[in-house]
């Protein structure tokens, strides 16, 4: 068995109760890794032949939470959620933060894959080898705090009641859902703690469909074996020895975007993104430092940055309003994006899109995207069941979050996510508004623009990611730039923070990843062949798509119609894209990976990579 691995994955099957262990080859292992590549494999191998029929709320999808050979010793605990995408379609790695994925290797697994549909809400709760499927009748219907402290009494009384001799038990790991995943939201999240989120790809909503409330898992072993632990103390002293240079970092974390995003690089989403440009300093991060923050640096899991804060609102209407200070993408899209300019707003809304198990990137992004066309007059106020939805009216956008979370009026066509609802909203109106819908493939386009050029993403980085609007996941060449998702893949497959990665030398995580697992891994070969192997299973079973539509590459491989209307103000006034040099920009990629001219993997490229056995797949895809 390879080293750093718990060597075991548990398999739940909701509908028949029946609870089991499985394994996977070392050779699998090696090729997948694990977190998102192993996910993409285990999801190919079991529903690729009915990928186009199996609908992403049905029993037939599969429910992974998966952990990563660098999980719990590489700083900066993560876990990979994954499935068949309700938002996309295709299969979406998405990550959240805390000590989940290290409970679980704790307790003796890799991960956990469930299958079917409870009769009746439950949980699942694991204690080492001891797993369990409970009924969470009493905690269905809760938000995310309220969820958190019902399960952390439980399981804690639970485990000092079988566990006596152990005295006080430490709080277990939770991954959760809140309204919006019982409802089957598709922009709903995985949530961990309070605040912490696997938000692209909807699985809160395939959560929901399982009646799934929570997971919560207590290890009381240690960490798997290494190959070297003298290497791993040594590695683990580096990072952290890099990251503590990083003030600004650590200070401040992402947040302290919110103003420069928009101010300097001229790529913020405002107002649904009809502009990406403010001068707003009452957004600037020393605002939210000195007029809500009231905890700083803490963080995770062996996390040498401690990004985190806590932020409150301290007077004013919204006073008490608590959660982490708002990262750039929920200042962004549940400030800017809404026209909302004020700390205490942002976390009023932040605090409530947590508490409603709501993802803030992709909500956000259907609220802007419904604002503006309540701005056009195509959504009226009585489509709006009586909201007037104004830009900076933060109480009309909190109405229409639990309109969203709960499917009540408006909110059940928004529950579907900007893509799904331009379908029916220009089908009811007569009119085409996927011209005001900022998304790629069914997912909202993360909160970096395109048309200043001044930020990391190119300008065909969404159109060919196989993760649709994913900003950590962009197309990008050279192949090995650093934020090329064939490099990120190996972030979300050995799974642990990749913000801890930034100023570290690039060598360092394969130096980990063979100090661990005793695999000797180079760039090259990851970039040239792991990784792409992930990403052509990844491409076609997003093309694929289905059952309710896919995705056609010399349509789809596209940016959102809105990123080739000139920017209106700010220093880069007048900026754009052009299709013609977008679309040279996407042939070219596609010749660099392996698609043929209409963005299909080449049969010679699958065979290089040894994945014969999806060639038959692609004649599905013509």
């Amino acid at each position: 068995m390879i080293k750093g691995y718990a060597g075991k994955f548990l398999e739940i099957d909701l509908s028949s109760g029946k609870i089991s262990e499985t394994k996977f080859s070392d050779e699998i292992l090696k090729d997948y890794v694990g977190g998102r590549g192993l996910a993409t494999k285990i999801l190919w191998d079991r529903l690729g032949s009915k990928w186009e029929q199996t609908d992403p709320l049905a029993p037939e999808n599969l429910l992974l939470f998966l952990t990563g050979p660098l999980t719990g010793f590489f700083p900066g605990g993560r876990t990979c959620v994954s499935g068949k995408s309700p938002q996309s379609n295709g299969v979406v790695g998405s990550t959240v933060a805390g000590e989940f994925g290290v409970e679980l290797k704790c307790a003796g697994y890799d991960g956990i894959i469930v299958a079917g549909e409870a009769e009746k809400p439950v949980y699942i709760f694991v204690k080492d080898s001891d797993v369990e499927i409970r009924d969470a009748a009493r905690i269905w219907g809760k938000d995310a705090k309220q969820t958190v402290a019902v399960l952390t009494k439980e399981c804690r009384e639970l485990l000092h009641e079988r566990f006596p001799q152990k005295g006080e038990w430490k709080e277990p790991a939770i991954l959760y859902i809140g309204p919006a995943g019982e409802n089957k939201v598709r922009t709903a999240v995985v949530a961990a703690k309070w605040t912490h989120a696997a938000g692209y790809g909807g699985y809160g909503a395939v959560m929901g469909s399982k009646k799934l409330k929570a997971v919560v898992v207590k290890g009381s072993g240690p960490l798997p074996e290494v190959a070297d632990m003298e290497k791993v103390k040594q590695l683990i002293h580096t990072v952290c020895e890099e990251v503590y240079e990083s003030e600004l970092w650590r200070r401040w974390g992402t947040g302290s975007a919110g103003y420069s995003v928009g101010a300097k690089t001229s790529s913020e989403p405002v107002r649904n993104w009809q502009e990406e440009w403010h001068d707003e300093k009452s957004f600037g991060v020393d605002q939210f430092e000195n007029r809500v923050w009231v905890k700083q640096y803490w963080g995770d899991f062996g996390c040498p940055t401690t990004c985190l804060k806590v932020a409150v609102v301290k007077k004013g209407k919204f006073k008490g309003a608590i959660t982490d200070n708002p990262d750039y993408e929920l200042q962004a899209y549940l400030g800017t994006n809404l026209g909302v300019f004020t700390p205490e707003e942002n976390v009023f809304l932040a605090c409530l899109i947590d508490d409603l198990g709501l993802c803030g990137i992709q909500t956000g992004n259907v609220m802007g995207f419904a604002a503006e066309l309540f701005q056009r007059g195509i959504l009226t106020k009585e489509d709006l069941d009586g909201l007037e939805l104004k830009w900076g009216d933060v109480e009309a956008f909190a109405a229409l979050a639990k309109k969203i979370a709960f499917r009540e009026g408006v909110g059940d066509l928004l529950a579907e996510g900007t893509y799904r609802a331009a379908l029916k909203i220009g089908e009811k109106k007569k009119r085409d508004v996927l011209q005001y819908a900022v998304q790629s493939k069914g997912i909202g386009i993360g909160a970096h623009g395109i048309r200043s050029r001044k930020d990391y993403p190119e300008i065909y980085s969404y159109a060919c990611s196989v993760q649709g609007g994913d900003h950590t996941s962009t197309a990008c060449l050279p192949l090995d730039d650093f934020r090329s998702e064939l490099v990120m893949i190996f972030n979300d497959s050995a799974v642990y923070c990749y913000f801890n990665i930034f100023g570290v030398p690039r060598q360092v995580k394969f130096d980990f990843y063979k100090a661990v697992t005793g695999i000797e891994l180079t760039q090259e070969d990851w970039v040239n062949n792991k990784a792409m192997k992930i990403l052509q299973l990844q491409r076609i079973m997003l093309l694929l798509g289905g059952p309710d539509f896919k995705w056609n590459p010399k349509v789809h491989d596209d940016n959102p119609p809105r990123f080739y209307e000139p920017l209106p103000s700010g220093p880069y006034k007048g900026k754009s894209v052009e299709k013609a040099e977008v679309r040279k920009e996407v042939m070219r990629y596609y010749e660099a990976v392996g698609w043929d001219e209409n963005g299909i993997p080449k049969p010679e490229t699958l065979k290089r990579l040894g994945l014969e056995y999806a060639e038959k797949a692609l004649d599905r895809l013509h």
